[in-house]
């Protein structure tokens, strides 16, 4: 297939829209179920290069959850404790344990799950039948693999009502190395970002007094760095145990990158807690009201929205307990060993204060900054372990 027409581009008044290859040559990509739209296609094929990435430089399946042309999770394909089959809602998948390319997507699809809602997901391995059952559950636009079972396929072409969108992607594919776009008429060319962030020389330069990254280290940095390079700019990424935790994307102002990703980080922390494990659920709630109540809950809007008289009783049997502050701060500041990359320098040592509460103690970054003695120092005070790159990786 040469070209694929669309229903219409980035919405709906956007018309004609089409996909196509500007040489002539085939697409690579097939579409196997399902009719997928403009920002589907940009989120398909973007989220396709970071698994591809990933799976190169750490030799794992990986997965993707995408909104929006930016990850809201990644992941490569370790086993999964109890705790997080339990708060990622699979627990009853079978073959779970036997299946690295589920676990890879339970893990991406779990560490922000109100971002993941509706998401477009990407495998770097072939989608199984475990897959495909995390994936019937969960409210999906679709998913970009280089192949399915027939049980998989079976499976998702149910989904949706038969519309749910799968594309096989041609793993052998790669494409020009210049790369062209255009803005308001004006084309805009470039040569593809093909740097390889599995160099282990990009941690050489090393600050900090602390120089010491252990191997789970370097892989949870290399997995931030890999991500942040298909994450829209300005970007931010905290990983823990091969896996995003927080993704803070698209803003202005590094800080906020920050202070977003790690808010999210600290969700993710915060639904391991004893209180949120045990919310006693009504029978019957769905999954997105129940993800919802969740974050409410952890909120500190939980005393107007979900504990209040009158309102616990829409979804839990009896009410539940408060989690207070103290509580929070308390639980938060045993996460631990967390790794964080950012896709450019930080200005400031705010960003490195930030961090610290989230439980960071490895950081990569591209230094740079007028201000990178403070940002040292800053290290420094909290034992944080940082290297210098020299990498920008801007996503636009």
């Amino acid at each position: 297939m040469k070209e694929l027409a669309l229903k219409y581009g980035c919405n709906p008044n956007q018309k004609p829209s089409r996909v196509f290859m500007a040489d002539g040559t085939e697409l690579p990509l097939e579409v196997l179920n399902g009719r997928p739209g403009y920002i589907n296609l940009l989120d398909a094929l973007n989220s396709w290069q970071l698994v591809r990435e990933l799976r190169q430089a750490t030799g794992l399946p990986a997965a993707a959850s995408f909104k929006h042309v930016s990850p809201a999770g990644a992941a490569v394909g370790l086993p999964l404790s109890d705790t997080l089959k339990h708060i990622y809602f699979v627990a009853d998948i079978p073959g779970l344990d036997d299946s690295p390319i589920a676990c890879a997507y339970a893990r991406a699809r779990g560490a922000d799950r109100m971002s993941s809602y509706g998401d477009f997901i990407a495998l770097s391995d072939t989608c199984d039948k475990t897959t495909a059952l995390i994936i019937k559950r969960e409210v999906s636009d679709g998913v970009i693999a280089p192949g399915y079972t027939d049980e998989a396929m079976e499976i998702l072409r149910e989904k949706r009502k038969g519309t749910y969108n799968v594309i096989r992607i041609d793993p052998a594919y790669r494409p020009d190395p210049i790369e062209r776009k255009q803005v308001f008429g004006v084309t805009f060319e470039q040569g593809r970002n093909e740097i390889r962030l599995d160099d282990p020389t990009l941690l050489e330069n090393i600050p900090t007094q602390n120089k010491t990254f252990t191997p789970e280290a370097r892989r949870d940095l290399m997995i931030a760095l890999i991500t942040l390079k298909y994450t829209q700019s300005n970007s931010v990424c905290y990983v823990k145990d091969g896996q995003a935790i927080g993704i803070g994307a698209g803003q202005q102002s590094r800080i906020h990158c920050t202070r977003l990703a790690g808010q999210k980080a600290d969700i993710w922390w915060l639904r391991q807690h004893p209180k949120v494990l045990s919310l006693p659920f009504k029978e019957g709630i769905r999954r997105a009201d129940r993800d919802n109540t969740i974050d409410v809950y952890i909120s500190e809007d939980e005393h107007d929205d979900v504990l209040r008289d009158g309102a616990w009783q829409q979804f839990f049997t009896e009410q539940p307990a408060v989690l207070t502050l103290e509580e929070k701060k308390e639980w938060i500041a045993k996460n631990t060993k967390v790794a964080l990359g950012s896709d450019a320098f930080f200005p400031f040592g705010d960003n490195i204060e930030r961090a610290h509460k989230s439980g960071v103690e490895y950081i990569a970054q591209a230094g740079g900054s007028v201000r990178d003695d403070h940002v040292i120092m800053t290290c420094d005070k909290y034992g944080i372990a940082m290297a210098f790159t020299g990498v920008r990786l801007f996503h636009h």
